[in-house]
Order: structure tokens, then sequence, then C-alpha cells
């Protein structure tokens, strides 16, 4: 019932903070003529389109034909993800951290589901949790089992392994510059390394002499395009942010069961514009801030249907792979890029979303948004107060 409740909450709430607008599914369908799944829901104005969910072979393979199974005496054998969490994108292929077996690979070019190339010999994983993409197409595998990053490359095959299992427990890295950002469970520090020797130069997160300061429990990372560090913690229910250097700046969040604040905050991604989007695994969503840090908008629910979430793990902004989800697009929808949300569980584990906008339609601004929103709140807020009294 407690659940229940805090999901009637955000509901209400979604409703009372989202602007007004015209309603938001076109009265024509693409090609594949299916209801499309949009948030907010009406009547706010649409920003977020769901597009479609990869769990198993089946999901990018095509079936294999009546003859083949004849010659071959085989029925197709269905390979699934089992647990997700970490999950990336590159040069056509969606890679997966399955924390109950290897990386996982849909390759959206040869429609092919399979295990990373890499990831045997020297290269096995264990229990993989985050992976990072750098631009040059080199993968960085957080294994807290193995007790190290393990680094492939361009082709997917295994490069190197940074750290030693005796020092520390990696649940996440993220590669910027010339550095390499890794959150150690053991120590709930963030370490900075150097990205091609793997050598230490510093830790962040709990040296301040200021406590208030100090990560309680970190457990993804992400940086913004101004290089602008951030960490979600759930030992604190805040996204945490830092420079590149490790100073810190500020906290977004708090605990809560409303919007703008957090439970069990987990994936977090910022987008070309510096919005930040939090994946709250107790409620079900993405939250999608400005870079101020007020609350704009939510996306997600509990649930099986298309567009739902189960225990979000990860979220990640792309642009380069819109082409290959053109068609799941309403045709009055402009998209401008993939967010792709991973579920640990459920029928949908790895969901890709589209962000953008009403084709035709003037859409407020950030600041306009997040302004109207704060006004909805002071009346709400006064509405309260009128009823105490």
């Amino acid at each position: 019932m407690r659940l229940s409740r805090h999901l009637l909450i955000w509901a209400l709430s979604a409703f009372l903070l989202i602007p007004s607008g015209c309603a938001t599914t076109p009265e024509k369908l693409t090609p594949v003529m299916v209801p499309k799944v949009f948030f907010p829901d009406p009547p706010g104005l649409p920003r977020i389109q769901f597009l479609r969910s990869f769990t198993s072979s089946k999901d990018i393979e095509s079936p294999r034909s009546q003859f083949d199974r004849f010659v071959t005496g085989e029925e197709q054998r269905i390979k699934r993800i089992d647990k997700p969490y970490g999950v990336g994108i590159y040069d056509g292929k969606i890679y997966v951290c399955d924390s109950n077996s290897t990386v996982m690979v849909f390759d959206l070019k040869n429609k092919k589901f399979q295990e990373l190339e890499g990831a045997k010999g020297l290269g096995k994983l264990v229990q993989p949790l985050n992976i990072s993409i750098d631009s040059d197409g080199t993968k960085y595998v957080a294994d807290p089992v193995r007790g190290q990053v393990v680094v492939y490359n361009r082709e997917d095959f295994f490069v190197k392994a940074i750290g030693s299992p005796a020092e520390w427990t990696p649940i996440d890295a993220v590669p910027f510059d010339n550095k390499l950002y890794v959150i150690d469970k053991k120590s709930r520090d963030v370490w900075i390394m150097d990205k091609k020797t793997g050598a230490l130069s510093e830790k962040i997160g709990r040296k301040a002499e200021d406590e208030t300061k100090w990560l309680g429990l970190p457990t993804n990372l992400a940086f913004d395009s101004k290089g602008y560090l951030y960490i979600s913690d759930t030992g604190r229910f805040q996204v945490v942010k830092y420079d590149r250097d490790g100073h810190f700046l500020g906290a977004i969040g708090m605990l809560g069961t409303s919007p703008g604040r957090f439970s069990r905050p987990r994936g977090v991604a910022a987008d070309r514009n510096g919005r930040l989007y939090v994946a709250d695994a107790s409620f079900d969503n993405v939250q999608i801030f400005n870079n101020d840090g007020r609350l704009l908008m939510f996306f997600g629910r509990p649930g099986n249907r298309e567009g739902d979430l189960f225990l979000p793990a990860k979220v990640v902004i792309d642009y380069n792979h819109l082409a290959y989800f053109s068609e799941y697009l309403d045709p009055n929808f402009q998209a401008e890029a993939l967010v792709i949300v991973t579920s640990q569980f459920g029928p949908r584990l790895v969901n890709i979303f589209a962000l953008g906008r009403q084709k035709g339609v003037k859409y407020p601004t950030d600041e306009e948004l997040t302004q109207e929103l704060e006004e909805m709140k002071k009346k709400i807020g006064g509405k309260e107060e009128k009823k105490k009294e």
C-alpha cells in the first residue's frame, strides 16, 4: 500500500506540474501501425516517445525458415538477457552489461545478438556492472567481482585490465579527456586515474574536512559537455556535482517521494543542453532536471506496458543512432536524441526512447518551464497552508 500511495503522489504531482498544451497523440500513425506512447501524458506537450525495447535474440534476429529447421533438425534457440545494468551504444551496436553473465551485444547493422567478442580468456568478465564507451570506441567495463576495469578496443577485443582486486571494488568507470574516473565501492571514493597507464593520481569523495560534502554510497558517474562530473549517490539520496578536479560544487535533490526528490537514484546522464537525467529504481522512472538542478519533467512508470520501467538502472543519451529507429517515430514528432534506459526486470529490459517535440508547436523554454513549475509549487503550497488553518 505504501508504494501505491507514493505512485499516486507522483501521478497527481505530474498532472499539476506539467504545462498544458494540445493533445499529444497525432492522428496519423507510422507504418508500424501501433499506438504511440508519449511522456508527459496529455494535456502536456509530448517530449519523450517510447520507440521499442530489446530483451532477447528474438527482438533483433530474423526467425529461421522452416526449411532451415528441417535441414538442421533444430529449433531456433532464443538467447535472453538475464539482469542488465549498464548500457552503451557505438557504431550500430548496443552493449549491455548482463550482471549475471557477460556483456551482450545487439548488433543493429547485422541483426545479431551475441556476447562481446573479447570477453573471454584474459578478457573474461565475472559480473560486468557498467560500461562506458569513449569517442574512439574504447570500452571500459567495471567488474566488481573480478575487481578490475576491463578495457576493450573499437573492434571489441581485450586490451588490458586496470587495477588490483585486493585494492578496490570498481562499479562504474567513465573516461574524460586523458583521465578515467572510477567509483570504488569499497572506499566510497571516486578514483581519478591515467586513462593509458591506469596510474592513480587522486581520490575524491571523502577527503573534504566538511563531512556534508562526503559521498555516501556513490553509484554511477556522468560528465556533461562542460566537463562537470555528476555522481548519483544512494547514500545521500542525491546527485552530487563536482568539477573534473574533484571540487565539490553542490547537490541535486533529497530523500522524498515527490517530483524532484529521490529514493534510489542510479543511472545519471547529461544531454548537449546540460539537462540531467536520473533513473530512480524506487519510482521506476527517469527525472529530467535543468542545469540548475530544477525539475523539468519525468518519464516512465511502473508496470509491464510499453514505456514502463521496472527497477531502472542506467540511462544513456545518444545523438548518433536515430536513423536505426526512424520507423518507430511518429511522423509528427521531431526527435533530437535517443534516451536508452535499462530495466533490471520485466518483459522489456533495454528501452529505447526519443527526446524531441511535436512538429509545428511552440514549446516553452527550459527557463519558462521551471518558472511555471515554481509558481505552481507556490500555489499548491499556499492551498495546503490554508487547509491547515
